[in-house]
């Protein structure tokens, strides 16, 4: 499936709502295992057909107008799960880098990857790190990716750096803000998160984005995410143009 945006003269994606397109969307991809389970298929298909449910929602989110879409791809706490689910699940990343950087850079898409993903293998990292160096100058879109993430992990990060430079005396501890804390944070340079979409029906943030959810607003939907496309996603921008954001005032 080519990820290149559909032509002008096109019927729209966008079916009503009375706001603005998010520019930033999240999506918790869940429901891989379930997919399978009620096919009676292994594991692995579920996630298989989730790396199409992928391909289908970024090429959504570039005809939608979503300057950057957020995927929550494998978790800091994936680790445990059962050694063979991992190494399909690695095994299935280097074959989407290696398959479809091809089409993400055609189609003016740059790739950001978040969380401590330089730990993972050294041939996942080397791919990685040569799609993200291909696609820095695009400016169409924004992928990001998160993987062997965790927010937590990610603010204690930050916390611990600016710790550091305060006990050097690089830092003042009485000018750290908000602003200064976020500029330290994986998603630094992204548009503020507007939207976050969890799939399957589960209702929880599982230590994502926590920092960056906080105004964000938050979509739970039942669909499995293997099932997840074009029309899920306009109708989760629709569901956003509706509502009124106030940001703590009235």
């Amino acid at each position: 499936m080519s990820l290149l945006p559909i032509q002008s003269g096109g019927a729209s994606l966008r079916t009503g709502g009375r706001g603005a397109v998010p520019r930033h969307v999240a999506i918790i991809m869940d429901g891989n295992g379930r997919w399978a389970k009620k096919r009676l298929l292994p594991r692995v298909a579920g996630h298989r057909q989730g790396i199409e449910a992928v391909r289908r929602t970024v090429r959504a989110a570039g005809d939608l107008g979503i300057e950057a879409l957020t995927l929550f791809a494998f978790s800091s706490e994936n680790w445990r799960r059962p050694a063979s689910e991992i190494g399909e699940l690695m095994g299935m990343l280097k074959r989407f880098i290696l398959s479809d950087i091809d089409e993400i850079h055609e189609a003016g898409i740059r790739l950001v990857v978040l969380g401590d993903w330089r730990m993972l293998q050294g041939d996942i990292v080397e791919l990685i790190e040569g799609a993200i160096a291909r696609t820095a100058n695009n400016t169409r879109q924004t992928l990001v990716v998160a993987l062997n993430y965790g927010a937590q992990d990610e603010i204690v990060r930050v916390a611990r750096r600016l710790a550091g430079d305060a006990a050097a005396g690089r830092l003042d501890p009485a000018t750290i803000d908000a602003a200064m804390f976020e500029g330290g944070l994986d998603t630094q340079g992204l548009p503020p998160l507007d939207l976050l979409i969890r799939t399957s029906g589960e209702k929880r943030l599982s230590n994502f984005l926590l920092w960056q959810a906080a105004y964000a607003e938050l979509l739970f939907v039942d669909t499995l995410w293997p099932d997840f496309g074009r029309d899920d996603l306009a109708a989760a921008v629709d569901a956003f143009a509706a509502r009124e954001r106030r940001f703590g005032g009235l």
